[in-house]
Order: structure tokens, then C-alpha cells, then sequence
């Protein structure tokens, strides 16, 4: 896994001006603040489990829209970043059958004084239960922590609808800000 350091001054984002304005609206959920793509809807949970849902629309030649989750369990709670960011890399198998932690990138950087660690992996998704690999797809995930976290991010989707999300997903992650 390649890993990449970074440090965000008070901006909060190393594309805050790429996603501003009109593309971007400000909301918050269980403690969090954060910037979210005014293209992507916010829908309904589909379980308990998920703080925060939201569609990304399909892009390109893509079938399928690709989704976006806030998982927070509670302050403490939900597991370490790295057993996270194991489990989900669990979920993506590569064609050729290498590990896909060996071609995964992951960044880490400080935030508005919060530490987030995310990852970007493709190959076919196998995180849909009962539901048959997903071949072509991507997951970028991104683990918040601080008082009150950690917060967990998990869009998931088709490859290039995904990859037309990954700015908007970068923006977000570079904006979060903790309130009590």
C-alpha cells in the first residue's frame, strides 16, 4: 500500500477551491461539519448503522449511481482506522488475485486539527452481502478522528462514476470540522 502524508492549514482542504459555491453545500451529521457536492442527493439510510447516505449519480457509461455513507458508531466506537481500511480493502479483489492493499493508495493528513486517513482501491466489489461481485468497480474510503470520532466514509460504485465523484469525495474529507 502506497502511503502519502499531508498537513491542511486552516482551510481544511487541498482543493477547497475546486469544489466551492454553488458545487458544494455546507451540512453536518452526528458531530460532524462537512462540504458535500451539490450534485450528490442525500437519501434515506438504508440501516440504523449509517448516520448519513448519499446517491452519486451514475457517470459516463455507467448502469449503476454509486453511493456515499457516514458511518459513527460514537465517540470510541466502530473499530481502529486501520482494521477499518483493512476490512474494506477486504472487499475489493483484483483480477489477477494480488492482495489489493498492494495497489491501494492511501493518504493521511491533518484537517481543522483532525486527523484523516483515506484510501482509493479498484477491482470488483464483494461487500454486497448475497449480491454477486460488482467487476469494474472502486471504493474510496476515509476515516475521521477526533473528539467526539471516529467518523467513517465509504463511497462505492461503478469505476467512472466513482472517479467522477473522487474531487467531490477529496473535498469533503478536506472540510470536515468537529462541533459539540
Amino acid at each position: 500500500m502506497r502511503t502519502m502524508l499531508l498537513a491542511v492549514g486552516l482551510l481544511g482542504s487541498v482543493v477547497a477551491s475546486v469544489a466551492t459555491g454553488a458545487e458544494s453545500q455546507r451540512t453536518e451529521a452526528t458531530g460532524l461539519r462537512f462540504l458535500v457536492h451539490s450534485s450528490w442527493a442525500r437519501v434515506p439510510a438504508a440501516s440504523e448503522m449509517r448516520a448519513a447516505q448519499f446517491r452519486l449519480p451514475k457517470a459516463g457509461s455507467d448502469t449503476e449511481d454509486g453511493e456515499l455513507v457516514l458511518f459513527h458508531f460514537g465517540s470510541g466506537q466502530g473499530g481502529g482506522t486501520q482494521d477499518n481500511i483493512d476490512r474494506w480493502l477486504g472487499q475489493i479483489a483484483q483480477p489477477d488475485g494480488s492482495p489489493t492493499t498492494a495497489k491501494a493508495v492511501t493518504l493521511i493528513r491533518t484537517v481543522n486539527g483532525l486527523k484523516v486517513t483515506s484510501v482509493d482501491a479498484s477491482g470488483s466489489y464483494t461487500g454486497m452481502g448475497d449480491k454477486a461481485p460488482r467487476t469494474g468497480w472502486r471504493l474510496l474510503g476515509g476515516v475521521v478522528e477526533g473528539k467526539g470520532g471516529p467518523w467513517f466514509w465509504k463511497a462505492v460504485g461503478p469505476a467512472t462514476t466513482i472517479e467522477a465523484a473522487k474531487v467531490g469525495f477529496e473535498t469533503l474529507l478536506g472540510s470536515v470540522e468537529a462541533h459539540q
